[in-house]
């Protein structure tokens, strides 16, 4: 069958075009995931996300060794799974702020400041708290804040505000800075992700074809234009499908340079080690690689917090709960309160786009550095809370690129957080005020005991060492295919690959620079401008 539309991946962007892009009966769709369907138990409870680290839904990619951080790897979870990263993450719906969008357009992608881009977060949204200019309530996608955040979550909003960060409930609205209770993509107290919104209530769509367990080997091209893809399908045969309009990666920012690469579009010098002839050089294909990073501080709880509920009969209790009734602990995100702020050089707070964010955990976790956030099994089980300080804006830079010409084998992924010292530096200050935070009033009825990670009296030093021993990434990768008209720019603003006709890559690898704060939203407005311009 010839498709008009292919689109590689089901993830947060894929499944919102293939929604869109099938909307016109005449236009015959096919969605290709290498994951399977999103039925694992876990996936719809909000508080068991991280129980689906290392299975059979995710990726489980690592970075190479990090020279800046004592060369410790760095695990970064992918969705494989239709909804992607949006079915696996912590649901947190954040847009960023408007200079961030602004400066998009600035480095000559017209179309993409943030007035242009308003619209289209609107029309994925259905919020449940705002109705205002700058929300939406027609949208598929549910919005809201969690039924029953817990009362640390509230104090660690009092507590931001006497360290001068105010609250401020609607931070995707006319202002991002201050402090809030986050709002996520959860409705009815169960994860709401892109396939639950956007694919699952069109599947009887006859022109839409959708394929699980099926890897793209690569894109195929003729005569300098996409013309199909080649696949190997669930039962491991190679299957060749066509299209007469146009192939849209949507892969995510490890996969998506990954397939244009084994596909002969990127670094000709790259791509002649692993005897890859290319048919378009591409330079910049898996460069400008960009992550959000964290460190945290915490301290122990008087009060029973989500360690707590690590306890095995309360686990059974609380799951028990949420499947019959669909509450209790297990409908809110671990993460359950946020801030974004502006640390000025001399640390004090000032005005304009952040450059920190927290989040605001009910979890603690050994002193020892022996807790893996990835692993619940590895969690004490006494109660605390912790801040995580992200740096919103790295200055460093890193790379996907391949390690064969074997589709079947992880890219490499040079990440090479804080090798630009001036996001450690900004990192430490983060740190430095979340401490501030931590020994505010507010919390004085809920702490117990010295503070963890880092230990009191903080010294640059000591946060140093913490650093490079707790650093994480907040699995925000972005950038392997950017959008730009400079010579390491992938696309073109209109999303189109350069040089390559019928080829447009539309994800969260095409941010020339990250937004400022959680990237699920902003991909899912990605798609739904994209899915607008080749809808015309």
């Amino acid at each position: 069958m010839l498709y008009d539309y292919i689109i590689i991946g089901a993830g947060s962007a894929g499944c919102v075009l293939a929604n869109r892009l099938s909307e016109n009966p005449a236009t015959k769709v096919l969605l290709i995931e290498a994951g399977g369907p999103d039925s694992k138990m876990e996936i719809n409870i909000p508080g068991a996300y991280s129980k689906l680290n290392h299975t059979e839904v995710d990726w489980a990619f690592w970075t190479e060794p990090s020279e800046a951080i004592d060369n410790r790897k760095l695990f970064i979870p992918r969705g494989k799974v239709l909804g992607g990263c949006s079915a696996t993450n912590a649901m947190a719906y954040v847009r960023g702020n408007k200079k961030d969008y602004d400066d998009w357009a600035a480095l000559g992608n017209e179309g993409w400041d943030y007035a242009s881009v308003l619209p289209y977060f609107k029309k994925s949204e259905n919020n449940q708290n705002f109705n205002d200019e700058f929300h939406g309530k027609d949208g598929p996608m549910y919005v809201s804040h969690a039924a029953s955040p817990s009362n640390v979550a509230t104090a660690f909003v009092e507590a931001c505000a006497e360290q001068g960060i105010q609250s401020n409930p609607a931070y995707n609205g006319a202002e991002q800075l201050g402090a809030c209770l986050l709002q996520f993509t959860i409705k009815n107290n169960q994860r709401h992700s892109t396939a639950a919104a956007f694919l699952k209530p069109i599947l009887k769509r006859k022109n839409l074809m959708v394929l699980t367990h099926t890897y793209v080997k690569r894109i195929l091209l003729e005569s300098g234009a996409a013309v199909g893809v080649e696949v190997k399908n669930k039962n491991g045969q190679t299957e060749i499908y066509n299209c007469n309009k146009e192939v849209i990666v949507s892969a995510g920012t490890i996969q998506s340079p990954q397939i244009l690469m084994l596909s002969g579009i990127g670094d000709a010098n790259e791509l002649s080690k692993h005897g890859i002839f290319a048919v378009k050089h591409l330079p910049g294909v898996g460069k400008n690689l960009q992550d959000h990073v964290w460190s945290g501080a915490s301290t122990l709880a008087s009060v029973p917090t989500g360690n707590d509920l690590l306890k095995p009969t309360k686990m059974i209790m609380a799951g028990l709960q949420h499947l019959l009734f669909k509450t209790g602990p297990l409908s809110n995100s671990p993460l359950e309160a946020n801030a974004f702020l502006k640390i000025e050089e001399d640390g004090s707070l000032g005005e304009g786009q952040p450059n920190i964010q927290f989040h605001f955990v009910p979890l603690t976790i050994k002193p020892d550095y022996s807790t893996d956030i990835y692993n619940v099994n590895t969690y004490p089980t006494y109660s605390g809370f912790s801040i995580m300080s992200i740096v919103l804006h790295p200055k460093s830079r890193g790379q996907v690129k391949l390690k064969s010409s074997n589709p079947s084998e992880p890219p490499s992924i040079q990440l090479n957080p804080l090798s630009d010292l001036d996001d450690r530096a900004m990192l430490v200050k983060g740190l430095k005020k979340a401490i501030e935070v931590l020994h505010s009033p507010a919390f004085e009825a809920y702490k117990e005991g010295e503070m963890l990670l880092p230990k009191a009296p903080v010294s640059d030093q000591i946060i140093n060492e913490h650093i490079n021993k707790s650093l994480e990434t907040l699995y925000h990768p972005v950038g392997t295919c950017k959008m730009g008209n400079d010579a390491q720019s992938v696309v073109n603003h209109e999303l189109k690959v350069h040089g390559v006709a019928n080829l447009r890559v539309i994800d969260a690898s095409i941010m020339p620079t990250i937004v400022s704060g959680n990237t699920n939203a902003a991909a899912i407005m990605i798609a739904e401008k994209g899915a607008d311009m080749i809808i015309g």
